[in-house]
């Protein structure tokens, strides 16, 4: 193995290649990158925040200084020297800290202050030299759009612009990114008619788990809400508008629309043939029976309540046995109308002409168990014990009691 490895370098070294140690090929690594405080209010004096960053690679880190950018949700920018804190420099050091202090001025923006840093690059080492690239800040906090970063508040409002709510469901014209995307992607359309009910966890999902969704309508006469549900009371043009209010945290967020409400649903009207008794002989068979529409002219099928009797496939209804077959017609809701009522239809399955009278299974009686006892008798000092139905004690023997 030593002959090989000697042989391969020899190899490596003859045809110009020369390969970087592996340690200096790894970036450095950001340890920690923290600030005090990490939430400033505006309104009083000039605040100092003092930063720290720890950087760590196994070679050292040969940067003496970074710079820090403090970046408002309008992309306007602030920042200082954060200056590593050993001295004289420790270049051989593999864990290097870098500090600094920038003092923000009262007419400062409030809102979420990303944190980042300059590149820190690591010692010289064979030739090569790895740069971290841009440092941010992590995760300190978990308040939804703010996790990270510096926030700075104005008479504690922090006035976070923030999608705080995702949807609706029904638009298709622009993609959504739901986390529960079954749910969402199986909502269907509302339906924009008078006597319906439009229910916002049905086609909006929450994204700030603190802040309830609502909803508001302009055009009162046209629909009713009571901030979760919206009911359409009457035809016309209906202006809502679905938000989540103003907070300490957040600014409020809305999406407003309207909807044309048109005339309520109504229960279609199917027409059911009767079907003529039938006879027993050649059973099993099938009977076609007459086609049933619904209100858009799809067909309705039937459903039997009689298996014993008869079953149903299509337009067919197929006989086992004597007796009534029972058959059930309705159709399902749509967006344009409701569910029929139940249409139900029975006709008989004769046999000599006669109906078929299904016995009714006589019940089996159930024998009351026989329960033993046992009691024990006594004669002088002597005692014995007798089981049975009735137990009774020997001659002599006296009943002990209890």
């Amino acid at each position: 193995m030593k002959i090989k490895s000697v042989l391969v370098a020899v190899m490596l070294i003859t045809s110009g290649i020369v390969m970087a140690p592996a340690q200096a090929a790894q970036k450095p690594v950001l340890e920690s990158f923290t600030f005090t405080p990490d939430v400033v209010e505006i309104l009083g004096a000039e605040t100092s925040v003092t930063f720290e960053l720890i950087v760590s690679h196994p070679d050292g880190i040969e940067t003496t200084n970074t710079y820090l950018t403090l970046t408002s949700p309008q992309n306007d920018t602030a920042g200082t020297t954060l200056t590593r804190t050993d001295s004289p420099r420790n270049a051989s050091l593999t864990k290097v800290t870098f500090k600094g202090t920038l003092v923000l001025p009262r007419g400062i923006v409030p809102g979420v202050y990303a944190v980042s840093s300059s590149s820190v690059k690591s010692v010289l080492n064979a030739g090569y030299q790895s740069d971290s690239g841009t440092l941010v800040s992590k995760k300190i906090r978990s308040l939804v759009g703010g996790e990270a970063g510096l926030l700075v508040r104005a008479n504690g409002d922090l006035n976070l612009s923030y999608k705080t709510f995702e949807g609706p469901s029904f638009d298709k014209t622009i993609e959504r990114d739901f986390v529960d995307v079954e749910k969402y992607r199986n909502a269907g359309l509302p339906i924009w008619k008078v006597g319906e009910f439009f229910d916002l966890t049905k086609y909006y999902e929450a994204k700030v788990p603190s802040l309830p969704i609502q909803i508001s309508t302009s055009t009162p006469s046209i629909c009713t809400s009571d901030e979760k549900i919206m009911k359409f009371i009457s035809t016309g043009e209906c202006t809502f508008k679905v938000l989540t209010p103003k907070t300490k945290d957040y600014v409020a967020y809305s999406q407003s629309f309207t909807a044309t409400i048109t005339s309520a649903r109504i229960k279609p009207q199917l027409v059911i043939n009767k079907i003529s008794d039938q006879t027993t002989v050649g059973l099993p068979k099938a009977v076609k029976t007459d086609a049933v529409y619904g209100a858009l002219g799809d067909f309705a099928f039937p459903t039997s309540t009689t298996p014993s009797v008869c079953y149903v496939t299509d337009f067919y209804v197929h006989l086992l046995a004597g007796g009534r077959c029972t058959l059930t017609y309705q159709t399902i809701a749509t967006t344009q109308f409701l569910a029929s009522d139940v249409y139900t239809t029975s006709f008989e399955v004769l046999k000599d002409g006669q109906p078929v009278v299904v016995p009714t299974p006589t019940p089996t009686p159930t024998t009351n168990p026989v329960v033993k006892k046992t009691i024990k008798c006594v004669k002088g000092k002597k005692s014995v014990s007798k089981t049975g139905v009735s137990p009774k004690c020997p001659k002599g023997y006296k009943l002990k009691k209890k």
